[in-house]
């Protein structure tokens, strides 16, 4: 592993990372990007590649869950609501002027929903719809201009919506269009009741008849359908895997050394994300713990033509928990604004073009007239 050296004493706030030799060009050879939500350490992460080194763009957002991407549009799932961004890279070189021709994208926040607490656990645009799993209110739910959500779907054995967790519905994978299969930490219909069986209760559950695919699962996340086949993150056992929807079997194709959260799929490729173990009231006692001496927080990449890891990368300090990953195509080195980037009442869009204004202290005439005194103005530039 190559890594930027490390402050002289530790800071956890500080986030620091290191890329095995392969990842980089491994990520270079696909010609894109990959954007990793970092909910504990309250960052979202995009990593790129330069022909020399892995490039990490981090920002700052309140507890980033879920992620989707359609086209030119990224959502994320945060505390209070779901952000969706839309790519504007002719504004990528006048936003990071001191950085010319450093990014090939800039995804700028266009519409924001507030749900309220609602732990999105998972996002996919499905169909002309962004659906995502309300965990705390144990259902799928879909956005509204008039209400925080519009519950969809919820497992037949979840007797009302009420912001209580029953059942810790976590994942979502959309097949075809629609939502197909989801995931749970259990199939209790009390608050929090799902942690008394956390071991071997997670189930994947078929929509919407609600039937229940496989179970004995151990905290299952993140299920994917991808070249026909339903994969899963058997999380706390480490396990990436399939399974077969019609019998319940569970074949597992590697077996990596942290609690697993978050999977996208390029080619012949797995990119699985990895977490350490940081709170114990949940996530101790899970038999990965017992497999690795150490656990590690990051990205792995896995061939699934015979489930060797063929590059990692890692957090090293100041972020332990991973949540979600996913892949941008045709974008090499990333930018990402979130609203606080002073760069957001600067940048526009619209159909006719992109604009940037460059503010500049005006110099007024001492002996102008005050109306006629120029006031602090904007240069600006358009694309």
């Amino acid at each position: 592993m190559s890594s930027p050296t490390p402050p002289a004493e530790p800071n956890e706030s500080v986030v620091v990372s290191a890329a095995s030799d392969s990842f980089g060009p491994w990520l270079g050879s696909l010609g894109g990007s990959l954007v990793v939500s970092c909910y504990q350490a309250g960052k979202i992460a995009l990593l790129g590649w330069n022909g020399k080194t892995v490039s990490v763009h981090l920002r700052d957002f309140p507890r980033p869950m879920g992620l989707a991407i359609d086209g030119q549009r990224l959502a994320i799932g945060a505390l209070e609501e779901i952000i969706v961004f839309r790519n504007a890279p002719q504004l990528a070189d006048d936003v990071f002027a001191d950085q010319p021709t450093r990014y090939d994208a800039l995804y700028l926040p266009q519409t924001s929903y507030r749900t309220g607490e609602v732990a999105v656990h998972g996002l996919a645009f499905a169909g002309d719809e962004l659906w995502f799993v309300n965990t705390r209110f144990s259902c799928l739910s879909t956005l509204s201009p008039d209400f925080n959500f519009v519950p969809r779907w919820k497992p037949p054995f979840i007797s009302d919506l009420a912001p209580e967790d029953y059942c810790h519905l976590n994942g979502m994978a959309v097949v075809d269009g629609q939502p197909r299969f989801v995931t749970s930490l259990g199939t209790t219909n009390v608050p929090g009741a799902w942690r008394k069986d956390k071991v071997t209760g997670g189930v994947i559950m078929s929509v919407p008849d609600g039937r229940i695919v496989a179970s004995g699962l151990c905290m299952p996340h993140s299920p994917r359908w991808y070249d026909r086949r339903l994969w899963v993150l058997n999380s706390g056992h480490g396990q990436l895997a399939y399974v077969d929807p019609q019998s319940g079997a569970l074949q597992v194709v590697a077996t990596l050394p942290g609690y697993l959260r978050g999977l996208c799929f390029q080619g012949p490729y797995a990119i699985v994300g990895m977490c350490q173990i940081r709170e114990r009231h949940i996530f101790g006692g899970l038999p990965i713990s017992s497999k690795f001496p150490q656990l590690l927080c990051g990205v792995a990449v896995v061939d699934l033509r015979n489930g060797n890891t063929i590059g990692m990368f890692l957090f090293t300090s100041g972020c332990q928990e991973v949540f979600d990953v996913d892949f941008l195509p045709g974008v090499q080195q990333p930018a990402i604004l979130n609203h606080d980037h002073p760069g957001m009442r600067l940048a526009y869009t619209a159909p006719e073009g992109h604009w940037y204004r460059q503010e500049k202290e005006a110099t007024p005439d001492a002996n102008a007239p005050e109306a006629d005194k120029p006031q602090p103005g904007d240069a600006e530039r358009g694309h």
